[in-house]
């Protein structure tokens, strides 16, 4: 198992498939983008294959989400999910994506083995989705979404972080669209992740801010059995329709986090905030075995800190690597 020194013991695991994006979005980068890994540092389709393989045979792994960057960018993306699709146990496996470029793979993601997806989407408004992305495909993101449920990719859950003067009153709008197609909404508070460590605390919309907004139009009635799930969810109106509220800074949920990281270019990060990664790339190249690797891994989670420090606002270091780099 991939037990901490608190007694969490990590069943999902992040795989970050490139550091690439094809949006620019202002919370995350900046305008001219980022100076991207060295294509011989990212781990080959076979490397990560083998390393969900060591996670999930050896330190019992249960569910699989491929992040980015944005992971629709990996040329061998549907491979890469057959091949751990045929892993013996089958893990769950789920996407996390910006949504450009699923219109057309949504249906081969599903035949390689792909359960479900996530995909991001801040605004019903082209202008506003332009000007937080900086890019004009707020169409290619809707229909990428209904490409997403007719291939059965479902539940579809669409990830929303709001900002203040931009996005900000369209809780309630983007709520009774997603009840409309069936999405599953859930608000994320903005993260101190930005490469440009431009976060501020006091601008961010909080979780109460946004459960405010909500109930000026529907009733919300807290579900309970959050377990490790990061949101916390609601009935809107009764049901069956749900929203969920990620408050990473100011409603953490590290005492149950069940979550591991591996980045792009090999590195096990335990913690979304760490400070700290370990080299799984190099012991690999270099001939290690899945039992070296796993004992490795199990290493970089034993020393998992009790929380990510967010609740100490004094004292928090944004990590040196931005959220692009790292892996949702």
């Amino acid at each position: 198992m991939l037990l901490d020194t608190h007694g969490r013991v990590a069943t999902d695991l992040r795989v970050s498939l490139t550091d690439r994006c094809n949006l620019r979005c202002t919370y995350c980068m900046p305008e001219e983008g980022l100076a991207w890994l060295p294509k011989p540092e990212l781990l080959t389709d076979d490397e990560i294959v083998r390393l969900v393989g060591v996670a999930v045979r050896e330190l019992g792994v249960t569910e699989v989400r491929f992040t980015g960057g944005e992971p629709l960018l990996r040329p061998g993306l549907v491979s890469v999910v057959e091949r751990c699709a045929a892993l013996t146990p089958r893990p769950r496996l789920s996407l996390t994506t910006n949504g450009i470029g699923l219109e057309r793979t949504a249906e081969a993601l599903r035949a390689a083995g792909l359960d479900r997806v996530n995909v991001s989407l801040d605004t019903l408004s082209s202008e506003v989705f332009h000007r937080i992305t900086r890019r004009r495909r707020h169409d290619d993101v809707l229909r990428g979404l209904a490409a997403a449920k007719a291939a059965g990719l479902t539940p579809v859950k669409v990830n929303s972080v709001l900002l203040p003067g931009v996005n900000d009153t369209e809780a309630p709008e983007l709520l009774a669209w997603a009840l409309e197609h069936e999405y599953e909404l859930r608000f994320i508070e903005q993260m101190p992740l930005d490469a440009q460590h431009g976060w501020q605390r006091a601008r961010m919309i909080t979780a109460e801010e946004v459960l405010a907004s909500l109930r000026t139009r529907f009733t919300l009635t807290p579900e309970d059995g959050r377990g490790s799930a990061p949101a916390e969810r609601w009935l809107v109106d009764g049901g069956p329709g749900r929203v969920g509220v990620i408050g990473s800074v100011t409603r953490p949920f590290c005492s149950a986090c069940d979550r591991t990281r591996l980045t792009a270019d090999g590195q096990v990060r335990n913690c979304l905030f760490a400070h700290e990664e370990s080299d799984l790339r190099g012991p690999l190249r270099a001939g290690a075995d899945d039992a070296e690797l796993a004992e490795l891994w199990r290493r970089a989670m034993w020393g998992k800190k009790a929380g990510s420090g967010l609740d100490a606002p004094t004292s928090f270091a944004q990590p040196a690597r931005p959220m692009s780099a790292i892996g949702g």
